[in-house]
């Protein structure tokens, strides 16, 4: 029997090796409030005053039935894009769920050359979506050798549809836009999981523009989770032309985002909001130096990638697993790698925050005898 604290997570699929519905999330849990939270990639110390301010003035509106216009003008506006290419979803995590069901049906003629194709190490939601909704999955792993980089041509050239993150979670690897727009071909279905890429100064490497540009069927996600610590309000977005636009929302159930989500959407696209949201990302390139300069000092601590652009980083460490639990001993949260296909009990992920919250990191890992 769960508990009110315990999410009600479907079993593994049979033969699916990771637990893909483990999030950063769980390593939190239940554990209060003197847990340094290494985690979960939200950035600390949000949401800021000015937007818990604009979620809350939305409450009085809550008897009136939720109204997205404002805010899909206000997303298509933030993009250059027309409206008709915006499609408000709760979360990113949704978006996945409704591809998932927009795609061909599994055993149709769209999947004669093989399944979707996962790009990862990546974000496992998209997997599990799709496992959900019976696909065969195919995946394309990256190479540690190779930094996790994406070359476009192991990708399977007849496949119908590819996920990738950019920049990817848990790896931190920015992938250039041309390497993901050759991935566009007519009769696929490119979706590029944009959720953190507002942490990135300049949002460079985006193809948010250029979704009715490339050829066949381009999707990209985005949340305001990350930046602008939301996740409890569940609110992202799709970027695709009107067509898939709507027949994504024909999956959604009536009023599938909330008054106050709409609101905090709004709010986050406005140019002061976007302004912010810069400083945020090149305070986190900062910040991130810092850390990798201090983690750097420990020789035991591989890095990924020597160029990470996300707000996390991605290390290994030979006894990765026994190094967390020690950590959380010391009253620091770090992220598991081993529930990310391509990865193993080596890794572990650890969100950028201040140096202040960093320098405390480091002395626990040399009281923990970390060299």
């Amino acid at each position: 029997m769960h508990t009110p604290t315990e999410p009600l997570v479907p079993p593994r699929p049979p033969g699916v090796a990771h637990d893909l519905r483990h999030h950063g999330d769980a390593e939190v849990r239940d554990a209060g409030a003197d847990l340094v939270d290494l985690a979960v990639n939200v950035r600390a110390g949000t949401p800021p005053a000015w937007l818990r301010e604009r979620v809350a003035a939305s409450i009085g509106s809550l008897a009136a039935y939720p109204d997205g216009r404002a805010a899909r003008r206000a997303v298509a506006a933030r993009h250059g894009l027309p409206q008709e290419c915006v499609l408000l979803t709760a979360g990113a995590a949704e978006a996945f769920v409704l591809l998932a069901r927009f795609l061909p049906p599994p055993g149709s003629d769209a999947w004669r050359d093989g399944g979707p194709v996962v790009v990862h190490p990546q974000f496992t939601e998209p997997e599990a979506a799709l496992l959900d909704a019976g696909h065969r999955v195919e995946r394309v792993v990256l190479e540690e050798r190779d930094g996790f980089r994406l070359d476009p041509a192991r990708v399977p050239a007849g496949a119908a549809a590819v996920v990738v993150g950019n920049p990817t979670n848990p790896t931190s690897v920015l992938h250039p836009a041309r390497a993901l727009a050759a991935l566009a071909r007519p009769g696929r279905t490119l979706v590029v999981d944009e959720a953190f890429i507002d942490a990135v100064p300049g949002e460079r490497e985006s193809l948010a523009g250029l979704v009715t540009e490339l050829p066949g069927r381009t999707v990209v996600l985005r949340s305001l989770t990350k930046t602008w610590g939301l996740a409890g309000l569940r609110i992202g977005y799709v970027l695709s032309d009107p067509e898939t636009v709507a027949a994504l929302a024909r999956h959604q159930p009536l009023w599938p985002v909330s008054s106050p989500a709409l609101a905090a959407a709004e709010a986050c696209c406005e140019p002061a909001a976007l302004a912010e949201a810069e400083r945020a990302a090149e305070r986190t390139a900062a910040d991130r130096a810092h850390l990798l300069g201090r983690l750097a000092e420990f020789g035991e601590l591989g890095q990924a990638t020597a160029d990470p652009r996300a707000p996390f980083v991605l290390v290994r460490h030979a006894d990765a697993a026994g190094l967390r639990e020690r950590l959380r001993a010391e009253g620091i949260a770090v992220r598991r790698g081993d529930t990310f296909p391509g990865l193993d009990a080596r890794w572990l992920r650890l969100a950028v925050r201040d140096r202040a919250t960093t320098d405390r990191l480091v002395r626990a890992l040399a009281g923990l005898g970390v060299r």
